[in-house]
């Protein structure tokens, strides 16, 4: 499998893509306003402590407090709790200060996840202060060579650290992996010395940038070419790959061509295809993806693929294809937390087995820890993946501000009666004679009826005058009262134009039911324009013949009124 890193790089945003075999896999976005917290290490301060919860709020100076779980804090030495754990009560006081880190990025209302077991990824290694622990990496699947590696950790680490050898560690000298030991013991010490130091809340160490963590922790020897479209920005990994991997450094290049980076590679495609709630597959099947804070449901269909010989295998090999794209998109979209996919029914056990295993090989490459937990008795699919941070929507998407994430909105018909409803209310007032409110355009027509019958009848039974402004820039959702009180007073200012006023205005269209006439609209006001039906579009001047409630009739200007 062919691996390359691509990375586009902008003052603004950073953005870093893996391809695998020429398709996009994995994307990393990081703005310089909106900085990542996982892995930043903080002295914090408790603010509450929750024995129903067995939990903590913890101020690490963020916008919101921050959730430490009593299973993410170091037990004392001795502890002989039932189970092995003390109650959360027994561990930490409120206004006592301790030092954690963020494991999870704040999510929706929620704050950010601590733990009190500290891990320092190195170029090699990761350290855990505290363990006496020696592992290593499961894609080193060479036996040898992970023994190896153990012993020379074993050989040199100190009882009080724990270690973990990373992937990149595989056939690197003693000295290599003693060089990285050294400088994540350092950076530890450095930590504990700022700990000591600094008053709570307080960042004691910050993580590296997108760019710097992407060489450290994904360029290794499976990548085999790094590009890069910003000459400073290269500068700088080719001197950090002195330190770290000089036989990488002829991989990384500077892309000079004159499309930008993402379009050449197909990226900015994959992204906005990544963000669609339906993505098609090559056979004519599609997938639908619908995401909930913590729950994710995938459903396969066959669309408009209807096979060759028979439904079992048209069925069979939707869901093959869909299984790889499945895997490939929960790894684009970052998806997080409890995943269920509804496969098309197989009527075939040894069908159904193939495609769980076709699941579980193509997530196989997924570097955050995942899991396909089998198929349900109702036939889906479960699968469970860690949530480190915010998934690809996120990240580029903010709920819309009128359907506050709902995806759907109320129809014209239950915004009219709504405003009906409204205005039955408003009109009991002794003192209004008449209001003036403005809705959406299609809202209005529906209010006003044909030709004004549901609005006189609405009047009729307030028994006050109301005048309908329609707007198409007003939402579907939103009505606005204008103006109420005595009806010359609002008449005045409902009504745009008034009789023998001469105006100009742009024709939009042809009378639905008199081709002959155009159709202009003044804030919403709707001119029935006679002699304009083939004038759409131009800017004409005209005369007013008669206004009504809701409309005005006028003539062309020069035209006998």
């Amino acid at each position: 499998m062919e691996q390359k890193i691509i990375v586009n790089y902008e003052q603004k945003e950073t953005r870093v893509a893996l391809l695998e075999d020429g398709k996009v896999v994995e994307i990393y976005i990081e703005r310089p306003l909106s900085q990542r917290l996982v892995g930043n290490v903080y002295k914090g301060v408790v603010e509450n402590v929750l024995p129903g919860m067995q939990a903590a709020f913890v101020n690490i100076g963020e916008e919101r407090n921050a959730f430490l779980y009593v299973d993410e804090i170091p037990q004392p030495r001795g502890n002989d709790s039932p189970g092995g754990r003390m109650p959360i009560q027994r561990l930490l006081r409120v206004g006592e200060e301790i030092l954690v880190q963020v494991m999870k990025e704040p999510f929706g209302s929620k704050g950010a996840r601590l733990t009190g077991h500290i891990t320092l990824p190195g170029r090699y290694l990761v350290l855990m202060p505290g363990l006496n622990y020696v592992g290593v990496s499961r894609r080193i699947a060479n036996q040898e060579e992970r023994e190896r590696l153990k012993r020379e950790l074993e050989g040199v680490k100190s009882a009080d650290v724990g270690v973990i050898v990373r992937t990149a560690a595989e056939g690197m000298e003693p000295e290599n992996l003693r060089n990285d030991l050294h400088f994540l013991s350092s950076l530890w010490e450095n930590i504990l010395n700022l700990y000591n130091k600094e008053k709570a809340p307080a960042l004691l160490y910050k993580d590296v940038a997108l760019i710097f963590r992407i060489v450290r922790d994904l360029f290794n020897d499976y990548i085999s070419e790094f590009h890069i479209d910003n000459e400073h920005e290269y500068h700088k990994i080719r001197e950090l790959l002195d330190c770290l991997s000089p036989v990488l450094k002829d991989r990384v290049s500077l892309y000079r061509n004159k499309v930008p980076i993402f379009e050449y590679y197909g990226i900015e495609n994959e992204i906005e295809r990544s963000l669609n709630r339906v993505v098609w597959l090559n056979c004519g099947g599609y997938l639908v993806f619908d995401e909930t804070e913590a729950l994710t449901v995938i459903d396969v269909n066959t669309g408009k693929y209807t096979g060759k010989n028979n439904l079992e295998e048209t069925i069979f090999k939707t869901n093959l294809e869909a299984a790889a794209e499945i895997s490939r998109q929960i790894r684009l979209r970052d998806i997080g937390g409890i995943i269920i996919v509804d496969f098309i029914d197989m009527s075939s056990q040894e069908n159904r087995q193939r495609i769980l295993e076709k699941l579980k090989e193509s997530m196989a490459n997924d570097r955050t820890k995942s899991h396909v937990l089998g198929i349900t008795s109702l036939g889906l699919v479960e699968i469970a993946r860690k949530k480190v941070r915010q998934g690809l929507s996120a990240v580029l998407q903010q709920p819309c501000s009128y359907c506050q994430g709902k995806g759907r909105i109320l129809s014209a018909e239950a915004v009219s009666s709504k405003v009906e409803r409204e205005l039955k209310k408003v009109l009991q007032r002794k003192d209004v004679e008449a209001v003036l409110v403005e809705m959406n355009s299609e809202v209005a027509a529906l209010l006003i009826g044909s030709g004004g019958l549901y609005l006189k009848k609405l009047e009729a039974v307030t028994g006050k005058n109301i005048f309908i402004r329609g707007s198409d820039n007003t939402h579907m959702e939103k009505y606005k009262i204008l103006m109420m009180g005595k009806l010359n007073e609002v008449e005045r200012h409902a009504l745009p134009v008034e009789e023998g006023g001469i105006y100009r205005v742009t024709v939009e269209e042809p009378h639905a039911s008199n081709p002959e006439h155009g159709i202009a609209r003044m804030h919403g006001y709707i001119l029935d324009i006679e002699g304009a039906g083939d004038m759409i579009g131009e800017e004409v001047q005209i005369v007013i013949k008669e206004a009504g409630r809701t409309f005005a009739r006028a003539i062309l200007w020069g035209k006998e009124i």
